[in-house]
């Protein structure tokens, strides 16, 4: 010890155990409040450590606390109505986080928004096959409308989400059939807020043309060119040349 401040260089390998084997001996509620109170960015690195410390974080005490303590007006009880269902403090507490972080929002649209994204995201990753972006669509602006949200609320939060989630897909091959796929869907008329917003459809138009241009064959190019001019009145001339 000098000055107050312990040298950290004189600590030698039996302190080290000694504070290790304390640690061990905390009970699990000691372990969650030091736990939650840790930069989220280590929460991954933290539950490899030991597997009572991976079960913690698999089990919903942690993130009930978590949740708890990061964002405290979630643990009220709010009515949560519509297709998307909700799920449990782990999937809350990512749906807030991703709403503040990816969003911005403030206020009780936050985890409405992070769950549509969750929702949203899982359907065009997970599913082999995903649904027609119609529905997709459809789903989200119901979830929002069955949540008191104004029809044009819905649409202008529903359009964010799907821009994000687009831009959040990886670069493989599943995601060049998707979009594909939603590229060449024929146009179904449906009446506000459930048509498709343009600015959705055009992202799904560029990413194809500039970021998957090469996962072309002639034919799909072609076909896929000819859906762009017929859904809009201008394309970009990057968008031409096989």
């Amino acid at each position: 010890m000098s000055g107050g401040i312990l040298m950290t260089d004189n600590i030698d390998d039996d302190t080290i155990t000694s504070v290790d084997n304390s640690v061990e001996k905390l009970p699990d509620h000691l372990l969650i409040e030091i736990f939650i109170r840790v930069p989220i960015s280590d929460w991954a690195q933290i539950s490899c450590v030991k597997k009572q410390w991976a079960n913690l974080f698999r089990g919903e005490c942690l993130w009930q606390a978590a949740l708890i303590k990061t964002y405290p007006l979630a643990g009220q009880a709010k009515r949560w109505p519509g297709p998307i269902p909700r799920g449990l403090s782990r999937r809350r507490f990512t749906a807030l986080y991703i709403s503040k972080h990816s969003f911005a929002l403030d206020g009780d649209i936050d985890e409405l928004v992070g769950h549509t994204y969750l929702f949203l995201k899982e359907q065009l990753e997970l599913s082999s096959m995903a649904p027609p972006s119609a529905i997709l669509h459809g789903t989200i602006i119901d979830q929002f409308i069955a949540c008191g949200k104004s029809n044009d609320m819905a649409h202008e939060l529903a359009s964010q989400i799907w821009l994000a989630v687009l831009d959040s897909l990886d670069e493989n091959e599943n995601t060049f059939c998707l979009l594909k796929s939603f590229a060449q869907e024929g146009d179904v008329f449906l009446p506000y807020p459930y048509s498709r917003s343009t600015k959705v459809q055009w992202r799904v138009f560029e990413k194809l043309f500039t970021d998957f241009r090469d996962c072309f064959s002639h034919v799909d190019y072609y076909d896929v060119l000819a859906c762009a001019k017929n859904k809009f009145q201008l394309i970009p001339s990057a968008w031409l040349g096989y």
